[in-house]
Formats: structure tokens, C-alpha cells, sequence
């Protein structure tokens, strides 16, 4: 099946290069095609046409850091006990779910997470999942949910040595069985969940599969002060040493708490930071400043929600007192997730992901003004037709992959049995 795209306004994503365009999109092409007269199509017998008079249409976005395991926490009960800082937000509340979770909830999770990562107009995500003891599997169940909604991804289990040898072990052991069929990264929690030991054999593994490592970086004083504790440096000089940074597709989360010497390791590395705003204002951690390492900054929802033009915004207005950001450098962390997908050689990024939006300015908008519009008026309400790899997978609001109210509905049962057992 083919899609055309008649009579569109087409911003080129790279340029903000406005023109009035017919698109063809072919789904066994990774490119697209500009069609002056529709006339001149060859097979229309096998053609869907979406009158896109007055919208607009553009390349679809990406998800540099997601958490899928996160999706059912919506709506829990409170805490066990009230976390007073950042461990213990972790340890009360995230590691708490997902210790409960099972391949059913991850099923869900996934599912829920691709649906609506494609309503709000991205078509690839990269995840950070965790779910200690339901490790083996995890991943593949991932991967074929997000095939089924149909939005690219690239996964990896983030192993960690706080539930011990055991769920660390699995961890290891999932991700190679995974990299061995699949696109992927050799995920780690963070620092100070990470033994020297699990160290070596992620990066080892990471060099053997021509990968990256995905990890938390000094999201929290709390990573930095144990690190220095117990290996005797800081968290980013840790890293380097085992090499864990020489991969351009290894990627740091947040990055907050970072010393001059740190910010030198990474800005001399080819690696990638992905900044997470949200979240860091959620649990209260710190602010994000990129002046140090300028256009290797991608950015993410860390599991908070699935819609990037929030974290584009966020990104933007919470920087205006702490960070260097500006309209262009938030357009552009913005977009950096495809230039990290093209650098690297990974798959699900091409030219035939597009995302359609029915923006019915107010005001005029066009080359010289769009990031105006990006930062204060385009949002994903406007988001009504979404091409993932030349398919139509959102067409005038409703996915078209998968019956959304069958998986809800699931989804919600599963919610409830997760929160019963995180207060067993």
C-alpha cells in the first residue's frame, strides 16, 4: 500500500524549508517522492490518499530516553513510605515497581507506550527497561509490541547489581541473547548500582556487538558521592576508564551533577547526552546546562509521558534560567535523535516516517518564523496522520495497528494486579 499525501505544506525538518508538495510514500522505500501531477502515478489501485490541504507535514520525531516499565504507574497508590531524597524515591517507588512486574505487565507496558509515542507523532523510540524478575524475555516482548504497533525502536535491559547476582546475571544474559537478533544497547542503571565487575563485562559485551552503552550519569548528588566512596573517582572518570565512553552509541542520561573534568571526558568522547526535564524537576534532582557540550544533547521523557513536543517546550522554558537554550538549540536537541540513529547505522529512521499536523495557526507562519511556532504553539493535539516506515499507522487521530480499546482495557486489569503486589 502506498500513501499519498495531497497538497500538503512540507517543512523540510533539516532547513524549515517550506513548500507546497504531493508525497508519495511507498512503504518498501525508505525515501519519499514529490509528485507534480498525481496523474502521472502509475498504480493507483494500490493507494491511500490523505487530503492534507491546509496542514502540515513534516518528519516524524524520536524518543531519545524512554522507561516503558513505567507505563502502568499511572494513578498508584502512594508509597509505602514517603521518599525524603532521591535513593529512596527510587528505592520506594520505581524499584518497587518493577520488581513486580511480569512478561504480561511488560506486554502492556510496551504496547500502551508505542500507542501513544505514535499519537503524539514519534515513530522511533529508545527505552531503558527494568524489571528484575521477569528479566528473561523482556526485551523480545518489547520489541515485537512496538513491531505490532509499529514504531522503530532500539532497547536495552538495564542491568544492575542492586537485586543481586542473580537479576544481574539475567541482565547480562538477556542482552546478549537480544543483540544477537536485534538493534539494541547494553543498558546499565547508573553508577552506583554497578559493581566493577558487571562494569567490565557490559563493556566488554558492548565492544563484541559493535554497540553502545545506556546509562544514568550523575542524575543525582547521590551517584556521585557514592562513586567517590567506594571507587575513589567520579562517576563520568569510572566510566571512561572501563572505556564504556569510547562508543558513539553509548548514551548519558541527565548528567546533572558534573565537574569541569567530567565535562571534558564527554565533550572529547564521541558519546551522547539525553536530557530529561521533567523528570528532573519531578524528583526534584537539579537542572540541565548543555553549554558544555553543545550539539551531542538529544532529548527524552525518561518514562514521564510519551510526547516530545512537551519535552521540546519544557526543555526550552526551564532552561531560560539555567541553561544556554535557545529557540534554534531547542529545535535541535529536538531533532538530534535522528541524527544519533543515522551516525550510528541503525535502522527505523528513514525518510518515510511522517508525521501530518492539522495546525490551524491563528497567525502566519512559514520558514522564518516556525520555531515560534514550535516552542509556543504546536503541540501533539495537532497531531492527525502518522507514516512509520512508509505505514499508515495513525490516520485522523486513531491507531490503525492494533485495537487500542482491547489493549486499554487489558492494560488497566494488569495496572491493578501490579499495584496490588507493590503493596503486598
Amino acid at each position: 500500500m502506498s500513501i499519498l499525501l495531497k497538497n500538503a505544506t512540507y517543512i523540510d525538518w533539516k532547513t524549515l524549508e517550506f513548500s507546497q508538495k504531493n508525497i508519495l510514500v511507498e512503504q518498501d522505500k525508505t525515501t519519499i517522492q514529490f509528485v507534480e501531477n498525481i496523474d502521472q502515478i502509475a498504480d493507483k489501485s494500490n493507494l491511500e490518499v490523505l487530503d492534507c490541504t491546509g496542514k502540515l507535514v513534516t518528519k516524524s520525531f524520536g524518543v531519545g530516553h524512554h522507561h516503558v516499565y513505567s507505563a502502568l504507574s499511572r494513578g498508584m497508590g502512594a508509597p509505602k513510605k514517603s521518599p525524603e531524597n532521591f535513593y529512596e524515591v527510587l528505592k520506594y517507588i520505581w524499584w518497587t515497581l518493577d520488581k513486580c512486574l511480569d512478561l504480561e505487565m511488560v506486554e502492556s507496558s510496551a504496547l500502551v507506550t508505542a500507542i501513544a509515542c505514535a499519537k503524539a507523532g514519534s515513530t522511533f523510540v529508545i527505552d531503558h527497561h527494568a524489571s528484575p524478575f521477569a528479566v528473561k524475555g523482556s526485551l523480545e516482548t518489547i520489541a515485537k509490541a512496538f513491531d505490532k504497533v509499529g514504531v522503530s525502536h532500539l532497547l536495552c535491559y538495564e542491568i544492575s547489581d542492586r537485586d543481586g547476582f542473580k537479576s544481574s546475571k539475567e541482565g547480562v544474559e538477556e542482552t546478549e541473547e537480544y543483540l544477537s537478533k536485534r538493534q539494541g544497547l547494553v543498558g546499565l542503571h547508573a553508577s552506583f548500582t554497578v559493581n566493577d565487575e558487571t562494569l567490565e563485562k557490559s563493556v566488554e559485551m558492548m565492544n563484541r556487538f559493535n554497540s553502545g552503552i545506556h546509562i544514568h550519569v550523575a542524575e543525582d548528588l547521590y551517584d556521585q558521592d557514592f562513586c567517590i566512596k567506594k571507587y575513589g573517582k567520579r562517576v563520568v572518570n569510572r566510566l571512561n576508564e572501563y572505556g564504556a565512553l569510547k562508543s558513539s552509541k553509548t548514551i548519558l542520561g541527565h548528567c546533572l551533577h558534573l565537574d569541569e573534568d567530567e565535562k571534558d571526558i564527554i565533550r572529547n568522547s564521541p558519546c551522547w547526552v539525553v536530557q530529561n526535564t521533567e523528570s528532573n524537576l519531578n524528583n526534584n534532582v537539579g537542572y540541565f546546562n548543555g553549554e558544555f557540550l553543545g550539539s551531542r544533547i538529544m532529548l527524552g521523557t525518561d518514562g514521564m509521558h510519551s510526547d516530545m513536543l512537551q519535552s521540546a517546550k519544557s526543555a526550552f522554558f526551564v532552561g531560560q534560567g539555567f541553561d544556554n537554550i535557545t529557540y534554534p538549540s531547542s529545535y535541535q536537541r529536538f531533532r538530534n535523535v535522528h541524527k544519533y540513529i543515522e551516525d550510528n547505522g541503525f535502522k527505523g529512521d528513514g525518510d518515510n516516517n511522517l508525521v501530518v499536523l492539522d495546525y490551524a495557526t491563528p497567525t502566519e507562519i512559514n520558514q522564518n518564523n516556525f520555531l515560534g511556532h514550535f516552542i509556543f504553539g504546536i503541540n501533539s493535539n495537532h497531531v492527525c496522520d502518522v507514516i512509520s516506515n512508509g505505514k499508515l499507522i495513525v490516520k485522523n487521530r486513531l491507531i490503525q495497528t492494533v485495537d487500542e480499546a482491547e489493549i486499554l482495557k487489558v492494560s488497566k486489569e494488569r495496572a491493578l494486579r501490579l499495584w496490588k503486589k507493590m503493596q503486598e
